[in-house]
């Protein structure tokens, strides 16, 4: 089901399995008596990022591409700088310039040439793709090629087979460029197909910052296409996406599974970061800690119902957050 032909073209770390923890204490505080957490910090660079540069560098390897670039806004950076270093290809990587420290210092270290940029992963992402023309770069932007997304959507299996093949009635991802949203998508049908599972698909919610929530906005419109957002603000580096291109596949994904999406502001998300870690001991991302964040609202408002199956997908480490974690706190 993945798009390497030849086993000796793929660039490993160990990615994937991460685990399914369930969060009963948090369940409790947010009012859900049936709540998971898929902790996808613990893939290697820290981050859910790692699945989709795996199965994307070594697609790339496979077609003879020596050279990569990308925008980041900090854990994809990392994923692909880490990949192509194991696979023996150049790299290079445009960050905004207050990106995570700990992003910027796995770039530089795994020999990535990074270029710090005045703006956000917007900007970041024009700069790339001048290289790429001029250099002879090949632009691994998200949705720019089709390998990230067949890595993300391993996601959606493992789900599936961690869970016994019964998918929960919810999940809920924290989303900016929104492949892992389009991947696991794509996953669930796929298993239909194939017989693994049935028709019956989990509601599908993103969720965004107040300070960056254009998929939020389009959604509420009805529109098919998001609008960028101008002046996008956050410290959840992740989902301070102002536009993805892959927008129209997020809404359809969220529409077909009448599922929805849910702005939340930064200071909730900083407070539920330590409510996660003081209950269950998992120390979250803030994107991470923006979908429990998320849930409390739709609990509020009935879209979620108490006694439901609930999966949270925190989507990297909180030790990489560390400077941002303190200066917000500060």
């Amino acid at each position: 089901m993945m798009p390497v032909r030849d086993p000796g073209n793929v660039v490993s770390l160990g990615e994937g399995f991460t685990p399914i923890f369930e969060a009963n204490r948090l369940g409790d505080s947010l009012g859900s008596s049936n709540l998971f957490i898929k902790d996808e910090g613990l893939n290697p660079t820290a981050s859910f990022k790692a699945r989709g540069l795996s199965a994307a560098v070594s697609k790339a390897k496979e077609l003879g591409i020596e050279k990569l670039t990308m925008p980041s806004a900090g854990n994809a950076a990392s994923a692909m700088s880490a990949y192509a270093a194991r696979g023996g290809l150049q790299s290079m990587v445009f960050m905004p310039r207050d990106a995570p420290i700990a992003n910027q210092e796995e770039v530089s270290i795994s020999g990535s040439q990074l270029f710090l940029v005045d703006g956000l992963i917007s900007d970041a992402g024009v700069l790339s793709r001048e290289k790429s023309r001029e250099s002879g770069y090949f632009d691994m932007s998200t949705l720019q090629e089709p390998y990230r997304v067949e890595g993300k959507k391993t996601m959606g299996y493992e789900i599936a087979e961690q869970m016994e093949w019964e998918l929960p009635d919810a999940i809920i991802y924290p989303t900016g460029g929104g492949t892992g949203i389009v991947g696991m998508w794509k996953a669930f049908q796929e298993m239909e197909d194939l017989g693994w599972i049935s028709s019956k698909r989990p509601r599908m919610y993103a969720v965004q910052s107040e300070g960056c929530a254009p998929i939020v906005r389009a959604f509420n419109q009805g529109a098919i296409h998001a609008e960028p957002w101008d002046s996008a603000k956050t410290f959840a580096a992740g989902i301070r996406v102002p536009s993805a291109i892959g927008d129209y596949l997020i809404l359809q994904a969220l529409r077909e599974s009448n599922g929805g999406a849910v702005s939340v502001s930064d200071e909730e998300i900083m407070l539920m970061v330590k409510t996660i870690s003081s209950c269950e001991g998992i120390f979250v991302c803030p994107e991470g800690a923006a979908t429990a964040c998320a849930l409390g609202r739709l609990i509020e408002d009935g879209s979620v119902s108490s006694n439901e199956s609930v999966l949270l997908l925190n989507t990297g480490s909180g030790l990489k957050y560390l400077d941002l974690m303190r200066g917000f706190s500060e």
